[in-house]
């Protein structure tokens, strides 16, 4: 058996990976003899019948496809009942993952679902400055802190008063208002 290499495989491994293939092992067998996991060994089976050999030894990185490749494969899959694979050949689609995430996106909002949409942030609302306020928005705005304020005091005093209220009935330990010091001497 051979240590498992689930982050990266290279060049070799995939070779023999490919020489499995072609002698008709299936993902089983694929997963069993190269120790790694049965889901890799479908994918890369899956991408040699639908895209040959440069599928599985992973070519250059990513590609890009325009909207109406992405709409008619997924169109394929899902109105036309082809599989994954047919659909994946006929359309010259290297990776799975791409193909199910659209059949996925065309499924929930159809063909306008897979648009390209613009990258990056949106320009306009955080980017420019608030206009400054005219003479009357100032004003305004200093009226509603001050009401706000005398609105506090007033509360503010109204709690005092209850509070001296209800203080004057019960006897204070509070030294400052005059009362006993608890001091025994005279």
């Amino acid at each position: 058996m051979r240590e498992d290499r689930r982050k990266h495989y290279d060049d070799g491994f995939r070779r023999e990976a490919l020489e499995l293939i072609k002698a008709g092992a299936g993902k089983d067998t694929l997963a069993r003899r190269l120790a790694m996991p049965r889901q890799t060994a479908e994918k890369w089976i899956i991408l040699y019948r639908s895209g040959g050999e440069e599928a599985v030894m992973g070519g250059n990185g990513s590609r890009r496809y325009d909207w109406e490749t992405k709409v008619a494969a997924a169109r394929d899959h899902v109105e036309n009942g082809m599989t994954k694979t047919e659909v994946m050949a006929r359309h010259g689609i290297a990776s799975i993952a791409s193909l199910e995430r659209w059949c996925r996106e065309y499924r929930a909002g159809g063909p306008e679902a897979l648009r390209p949409r613009p990258k990056g942030r949106p320009k306009g609302a955080r980017s420019r400055p608030r206009p400054k306020p005219t003479r009357e928005q100032e004003l305004a705005e200093e009226v509603a802190y001050l009401k706000a304020k005398v609105a506090y005091l007033e509360k503010l005093r109204a709690l005092r008063a209850q509070k001296s209220r209800g203080a004057s009935g019960a006897p204070s330990s509070d030294c400052s208002r005059g009362g006993d010091t608890g001091s025994t001497s005279s």
